[in-house]
């Protein structure tokens, strides 16, 4: 599944992969630019979870009748 998460991620060009050719083969990924510039509003959206975690679990405890 990860094999195939990267392959998705390689052909909308967030993800750059170089398959080495050693036994056993061995794959390198990076981020190009457009993968770079995906950090700051990842890194904001994981912020914002973060900050409202505990509303969340709240809100999650009264959806389930916990």
């Amino acid at each position: 599944m990860l094999t195939r998460t990267l392959r998705g991620l390689e052909a909308d060009g967030l993800v750059r992969r170089e398959v080495h050719p050693t036994v056993p083969p061995s794959v390198e990924d990076s981020l190009p630019p457009l993968g770079r510039s995906l950090l700051e509003p990842l890194s904001a959206l994981a912020d914002w979870a973060v900050e409202h975690e505990a509303e969340m679990t709240e809100a999650r405890s009264r959806h389930s009748g916990a």
